[in-house]
C-alpha cells in the first residue's frame, strides 16, 4: 500500500519572471522584458509605450524609468 494520496494536487510551480530583456533591448530593455513575459511583439509594446508617452503627456516616462530601476536584469 503506497502513502499516494490522490485527492491531493501540488499547483504547478510558474517559472516565469518579469525582468529586463539582454537580448530584446533599445535602451534599458523593460519593454523587451515585458513583451517577453506577456508574450507578445516587443514592437508593439514599445509602440504602445510611445503612444502612452504622447497621450499621457509623459507619465509612461516615469513608470519606464522605475520599472527600469525596480525590474531585475534577464
Amino acid at each position: 500500500m503506497s502513502n499516494v494520496n490522490p485527492t491531493h494536487t501540488e499547483a504547478p510551480v510558474s517559472s516565469k519572471r518579469l525582468t529586463r530583456s539582454r537580448s530584446d533591448s533599445m535602451i534599458g530593455g523593460v519593454c523587451g522584458g515585458v513583451a517577453e513575459y506577456a508574450g507578445i511583439d516587443a514592437n508593439l509594446v514599445r509602440l504602445l509605450a510611445v503612444l502612452g508617452t504622447i497621450f499621457g503627456f509623459g507619465s509612461i516616462i516615469v513608470v519606464y524609468v522605475v520599472a527600469w530601476l525596480l525590474m531585475p536584469q534577464d
